[in-house]
């Protein structure tokens, strides 16, 4: 049982880090959210959890691009939960663009971000949990950490990347009852997926259903998105008892597109 132990979910307002703080939650999860946004512009989301599912729910406003930020966000964390028994790393930030065309400055904060960012947030929550001999970790890679796409050099990098850092972690403390996996999502309908249906139907003049079967025919052969709450209890199950032996694990969960 995970009930009364204490969660991050960094990149967690909405989507799929919205969905993984739901799920810790109905588990009995404290969680502390992380976004961009200001505290007033979350602050009935934050009291909805709270009511809904009778935990602790904090929310802590970060750029995860600086040492700064994540450091404030770990310190947050702390100082409203206690020390952190599980963190998943979900925050991300993408470009679409060549690699001779990429901004110099987004390449940079896609790897404080993506993966930075993930870095220092293990390396200080880890020697709590090793204190505590009890830890999850999780990492949110993608299914571009198996194969990679064209004009997207930040988000396959950094998510392969991911896949090299959890096995590290992984392998540094198989002595102990803590535990670092990556979940490699497919196409979830996210407000990112959402906006690439809606430019899908204005520049080709398609329907909702025809520029939704366009967005996903190129990537699951199901035809349909991942369900956000089936990647939430994934990462529920890896933090529970029955997953402990599960460590330096890549799990996808993309309805068979790497399959193909």
């Amino acid at each position: 049982m995970i009930k009364g132990k204490n969660a991050l979910v960094t990149g967690s307002t909405s989507g799929l880090g919205l969905a993984v703080v739901e799920g810790l939650a109905r588990a009995g999860c404290n969680v502390m959210v992380h976004g961009l946004e200001p505290a007033s512009a979350v602050a009935e989301q934050v009291a909805a959890l709270t009511r809904d599912h009778g935990v602790e729910i904090g929310y802590h406003q970060a750029d995860l691009s600086t040492m700064a930020g994540v450091e404030g966000l770990i310190a947050a964390s702390r100082k409203r939960l206690g020390t952190l028994d599980i963190l998943v790393n979900n925050a991300v930030t993408r470009h679409f663009a060549r690699v001779e065309d990429y901004p110099t400055e987004k390449w940079d904060q896609a790897l404080a971000v993506n993966l930075s960012a993930a870095f220092h947030a293990i390396r200080l929550t880890l020697p709590d949990m090793r204190a505590k001999k009890w830890g999850r970790i999780i990492n949110m890679a993608s299914v571009y950490s198996s194969f990679a796409v064209a004009n997207r050099v930040d988000y396959v990098t950094t998510k392969t990347a991911l896949i090299g850092m959890t096995r590290v972690v992984a392998l540094e403390n198989v002595d102990l009852d803590i535990t670092c996996n990556a979940v490699c999502p497919g196409a979830i309908h996210t407000p990112y997926s959402e906006a690439k249906i809606v430019d899908l139907m204005k520049a080709e003049n398609l329907g909702r259903a025809a520029a939704e079967r366009k967005f996903l025919e190129v990537r699951q052969p199901t035809g349909r998105f991942i369900a956000a709450e089936g990647v939430a209890d994934l990462v529920v199950f890896l933090c529970g008892p029955n997953a402990r032996d599960i460590t330096g694990s890549t799990m996808p969960i993309d309805a068979g597109w790497t399959a193909g």
